[in-house]
């Protein structure tokens, strides 16, 4: 009989770790490309994918070389000096996004929060906002991170409660309401912080024509238009950035997570140069922004978008997904979401929890994460192949059935 790995390294995490997260049951010990094997050597299909910062995968080998020769020259040589993938890593980043500086941090809720300070700064120094009177205008349903600021204007209350006193200036409108939105832009406005797509909210597309009127109105009344693309940015929505299926360049993209290529944490601002440029030395910093291993594996994230090849992926196997997803309303789903390989799925409460169905979808050997009750968000690596969708889809398809 096969020893039980599972349940004591389960119960080892339960007595020594703060319980900020309710994983699911499952200890990975190995993973690669789209698969990954617990302590007790059962394989699962990952259709979650770090929240999209798996987006190439477990353990590509581009990414893996490109960190394993980075940690054989140099891993860390803080701000204080330059290192030899520094310039190259923030040139071939903007010219990615097609636009003029990086600044290199090293998670999502880091980047937002510089995007935050910046915003904020350029307000005063170039649009002319009073000191202390600027505001920016944030969405309903958005995740742009945990900070004790960012939380100060999340909608979520397992979010945000108790941890107040909460940081002021910012103005909170509906998501994909238009006149909300300019409603809430005033002299004092620096910029409009959104998610192209909300992913924690369960994969919210906003409506056709909205991303570019935003834009239309942030250049009307010279405000910035930030994109928080950390999850949908890099590839997962069937283009480089979300903002792209309707010809939108923000002033600022917020990037992170699928940067740092599932090997080290990446994450930048990337933006215009008088946006940026207001920054003087010692006004902001990190010890780990742009350190040598992150700009290595960055470098390497950056060439692998540079070929179209896994944003034509994910728009073909996210039609593959899309299509199954869709002959599931009715019969155990009452609404899919999304683009890409990026989904929101809402399951009938009357059959099972969100929390439910991935415990279901788990023995079955597909991982997927709940969010809100009875929606889970299906993100899988881009490397996935056909069969595997379809395998994945099978399996919901069976827990539906099955409820």
């Amino acid at each position: 009989m096969r020893e039980d790995l599972t349940t004591p390294a389960v119960e080892e995490a339960e007595r020594f770790t703060a319980h900020n997260y309710h994983p699911l049951p499952v200890v990975v010990a190995e993973a690669a490309g789209a698969w990954v094997t617990d302590v007790d050597g059962r394989r699962y299909l990952d259709c979650l994918a770090g929240y999209s910062a798996l987006n190439f995968g477990h353990r590509h080998p581009d990414l893996v070389a490109a960190a394993r020769e980075q940690l054989d020259r140099v891993t860390l040589t803080s701000r204080a000096f330059l290192h030899d993938q520094f310039g190259p890593f923030c040139r071939e980043l903007a010219q990615l996004c097609r636009t003029d500086l990086t600044l290199p941090m090293n998670t999502g809720a880091e980047a937002v929060e510089t995007a935050v300070k910046v915003s904020r700064k350029w307000g005063y120094l170039k649009k002319g906002v009073p000191d202390g009177r600027a505001t920016i205008v944030v969405a309903e349903g958005n995740f742009h991170g945990r900070t004790t600021t960012i939380v100060s204007f999340s909608t979520d209350p397992e979010a945000r409660a108790d941890f107040g006193p909460y940081t002021p200036g910012f103005r909170v409108v509906p998501y994909g309401d238009l006149a909300a939105l300019e409603a809430a832009v005033d002299e004092t406005t620096v910029a409009v912080l959104l998610e192209p797509i909300q992913g924690e909210a369960g994969v919210l597309v906003p409506p056709p024509g909205y991303l570019p009127a935003v834009r239309a109105l942030c250049t009307r009344e010279n405000v910035l238009f930030v994109a928080d693309e950390v999850q949908s940015g890099l590839g997962r929505t069937g283009d480089t950035f979300a903002c792209d299926h309707e010809g939108v360049v923000p002033d600022l993209y917020v990037l992170g997570k699928a940067l740092g290529g599932g090997v080290v944490p990446v994450s930048a601002v990337v933006g215009r140069a008088d946006v940026l440029g207001v920054l003087k030395p010692g006004e902001h910093g990190s010890t780990f922004g742009g350190n040598p291993m992150a700009c290595a594996v960055g470098r390497a994230v950056v060439r692998l978008l540079t070929t179209g090849e896994y944003q034509a992926r994910a728009r073909e196997l996210g039609a593959v997904m899309r299509t199954r997803l869709d002959a599931m309303v009715g019969s155990g789903l009452t609404a899919v979401r999304g683009r890409g390989l990026w989904a929101g799925i809402d399951i009938d409460p009357a059959l099972l929890t969100g929390r439910r169905a991935c415990e279901r979808l788990a023995e079955r050997g597909v991982l997927a994460k709940d969010t809100h009750g009875s929606t889970l968000r299906l993100a899988p690596p881009l490397v996935i192949t056909a069969d595997e969708v379809e395998l994945a889809m099978n399996a919901l398809e069976g827990v539906l059935k099955d409820a």
